[in-house]
């Protein structure tokens, strides 16, 4: 059993982080924005052979100062830091990254103040040069929006800063999740909603590829990493392939409406890679 402090408990990876960490028995306390507890992992926070969670409520965590979190942290092993501005459809481009960014750092500096031993936070595949296709965690960084640049400044401060003050660092680069508790405007959602009440969807042609994961998977693998002795950066991707369009025509195919999926309807967005394939350092490369 370890001790462990999260934010973004009540976020899509958060509550199946939480729900991992549940039924493998930790001890547990969630930082989280006032009145939403109910949102970690349902009506249920307690973990088994343990008790209930311990729940620490702000206003705004990315505005407390560091020595409140030395304060928050003190006594824990480990902090796993899943935070972040998320709003789809704004999250790329908004200023409140910075703000994301700001408030992480403190947060660092307040573990190192209590002698919390690891932090482990969350980044994006997107943080990387994608012009390749395939991913290492060794691929040369180049974020093309505010959000992946946050997250890339994030990491690069944190791995040259906090393992020299003894404190073990591991930053997930995350790739494309989807599944239970889904933004229900993120695509795998929204082909669920719309295709079970058959009304049909507009799509871009589908051609690009991405390394989908279905979102529990990628918390087991997640924690995993998190409890392990593993630093620097980790990838939490499937390492196969998969087109859109091939994505959307099997979810389709469970209520038997390929008919409603409208391919080239949409335009494809320019700036798009036509393919994110990640690999982990213990996967082997292709031949």
């Amino acid at each position: 059993m370890t001790r462990i402090l999260l934010t973004g408990s009540t976020g899509f990876v958060g509550r199946a982080v939480t729900r991992q960490l549940h039924r493998e028995g930790h001890e547990l306390c969630h930082v989280i924005r006032s009145g939403s507890a109910e949102r970690i992992c349902g009506p249920e926070v307690t973990a088994p052979h343990v008790g209930p969670d311990h729940i620490v409520t702000v206003e705004d965590l990315f505005s407390m100062p560091a020595h409140w979190w030395a304060d928050t942290t003190q006594g824990y092993d480990l902090v796993l830091h899943m935070a972040w501005y998320a709003e789809p459809g704004q999250y790329q481009t908004s200023l409140r990254n910075l703000h994301c960014l700001s408030g992480t750092m403190a947060l660092a500096q307040g573990i190192q103040q209590a002698g919390v031993p690891r932090l482990v936070g969350l980044g994006t595949c997107l943080e990387y040069d994608l012009s390749s296709g395939l991913v290492t965690s060794d691929t040369p960084l180049d974020p093309k929006s505010p959000y992946a640049a946050a997250k890339a400044a994030c990491a690069t401060a944190l791995e040259a800063t906090l393992p020299n003050a003894g404190v073990s660092f591991l930053w997930a680069r995350l790739f494309y999740l989807y599944g239970r508790g889904e933004d229900p405007r993120r695509l795998v959602a929204a082909l669920h909603e719309n295709l079970s009440a058959g009304r049909p969807l507009e799509l871009s042609c589908g051609t690009q590829i991405r390394d989908f994961m279905d979102i529990d998977d990628a918390a087991a693998l997640l924690v995993q990493d998190a409890l392990s002795g593993r630093t620097g950066i980790t990838n939490i991707c499937s390492g196969t392939g998969t087109t859109v369009r091939a994505l959307a025509e099997s979810i389709a195919d469970q209520y038997g409406r390929r008919d409603l999926l409208h391919f080239g309807a949409r335009p494809g967005n320019p700036d798009d890679p036509p393919c994110v394939i990640g690999r982990r350092t213990d996967d082997p490369l292709p031949a």
